[in-house]
């Protein structure tokens, strides 16, 4: 090769090399930024999800009340009565303690005659059928503490699978669709947020309460430092080789 062309080639290499590691450190940079404010939200939710749960309950007009002006109930506690329809059973697909099942959700009739679906907590996959935990179908006017939960009106993500109402199996908590296929009221007859059931005991063992998830991992902090690690490893690294380009010229 002409040693004329070297110096030319080089600087062309050099220029390619900056480019594309200026791409690469925006992406790094901007993950690394994207995460630091994943950081502070997850923080103040961590902090407002301490703050509800560990205050006292509130009555139901209350969270209906907090439901119209703010639009935000989750983790509030929330004391209702009311009596269970257990032939309206819906069954949400979920992972709990490492077991697979589902969480029930029972249209509770309460005292004014209107409906909200409580989450009475967690089945292993081969006690579905209600026949199998006949103790636990609670009859009678019962009185429930748990926490609020929003409803949600459209599928979270395109991964979460298809609800399947015919097979009374869903996968994300479609609330028009599991009350009207309960066949206990109208959709419309139905508040409008779920309840998770605390963890009082219910005969028979099942369904298991007191399945809300309130201490959600934090790793954030954690991609934080890589990937601004790794910005500062990739400006380290093209460093390195831009004085190692200037000796060789």
């Amino acid at each position: 090769m002409n040693e004329a062309t070297q110096p030319g080639m080089r600087r062309a290499t050099a220029i390619v090399v900056l480019a594309v590691s200026a791409l690469a450190l925006a992406v790094l940079l901007a993950l690394g930024t994207w995460q630091v404010q994943r950081l502070h939200w997850k923080e103040g939710l961590l902090a407002t999800i301490q703050e509800r749960t560990t205050s006292q309950p509130h009555s139901l007009q209350d969270v209906e009340t907090r439901l119209t002006t703010t639009g935000d109930v989750d983790y509030w506690p929330v004391r209702v009565g009311g009596v269970f329809h257990h032939e309206g059973e819906r069954h949400f697909f979920a992972t709990w303690k490492g077991a697979s099942g589902y969480f029930v959700h029972t249209p509770l009739e309460l005292d004014d005659g209107r409906l909200i679906f409580v989450n009475r907590g967690f089945v292993p996959f081969d006690r579905k059928d209600p026949a199998t935990r006949p103790e636990g179908q609670v009859q009678g006017r019962v009185e429930i503490l748990g926490l609020a939960r929003a409803a949600i009106t459209e599928k979270p993500s395109f991964i979460v699978p298809d609800n399947d109402p015919a097979k009374n199996i869903f996968y994300w908590k479609d609330s028009r669709a599991m009350a009207a296929t309960s066949g206990v009221g109208a959709p419309d007859d139905y508040v409008g947020f779920f309840i998770d059931a605390d963890d009082a005991p219910n005969p028979g063992g099942l369904p298991v309460g007191g399945v809300t998830m309130i201490d959600l991992p934090n790793n954030h902090l954690q991609y934080v430092v890589t990937w601004y690690g790794l910005a500062a490893a990739l400006c380290g690294v093209v460093g390195v080789w831009l004085w190692r380009m200037r000796k060789v010229t």
